[in-house]
């Protein structure tokens, strides 16, 4: 699909629609990742060792999420908006939800796409893989370079992250603060 039929595509969704979709999307994320998890991979007993956790892991996650928004917000503000033109579905999505439901979606989207990319698409393939294959499921990047390049620098971050604490929670911890707080900055309108 080019980029001009999917935007069409988007058109017709109302905000409401686009939300539910998200929802099963990540579902589906779920999904396949129990089915790769166990029918593929067969890491049955591993979901234990890949949740392990340590208070850290919090202060870790947090620091380098925020380090992430930080330097997201630096983009924003001094580079043309061409560059982190998204077509507008984050603006659709977060421009009027309430900061507990952007909570919500931060923690459903964090937990279902680190348990996939990170729990079992790197434990079994590796680093590089995954980090190919989380920018192309945010398919709408795939029609901006920069935004391509920068989705896929930051699973490299949080990828190296899971490399080195050897748990979920970290890399769940730092996804949900760059979707939190970059939900709050749209629903706030920071930047426009």
């Amino acid at each position: 699909m080019n980029k001009q039929n999917y935007f069409q595509l988007l058109d017709t969704l109302s905000d409401k629609e686009l939300i539910k979709h998200l929802y099963i999307t990540q579902f589906i994320l779920l999904i396949i990742s129990a089915g790769l998890g166990i029918f593929v991979f067969h890491m049955e007993n591993v979901y234990a060792t890949l949740f392990s956790f340590k208070s850290h892991y919090i202060t870790i996650g947090f620091a380098l999420g925020a380090a992430v928004v930080g330097l997201d917000m630096l983009f924003m503000k001094y580079l043309p908006e061409k560059y982190h033109d998204d077509g507008g579905l984050n603006k659709r999505i977060f421009r009027n939800m309430h900061p507990v439901h952007i909570a919500i979606i931060a923690a459903v989207i964090s937990i279902s796409e680190e348990v996939l990319f990170r729990g079992i698409i790197q434990t079994n393939l590796g680093l590089l893989v995954a980090s190919i294959i989380f920018a192309v499921v945010h398919y709408r990047y795939l029609f901006n370079w920069f935004l391509f390049v920068n989705i896929v620098f930051i699973s490299l971050i949080i990828g190296f992250l899971y490399m080195w604490t050897g748990s979920l929670w970290a890399t769940i911890i730092m996804h949900f603060t760059i979707d939190f707080f970059l939900g709050l900055l749209i629903r706030y309108k920071v930047f426009d």
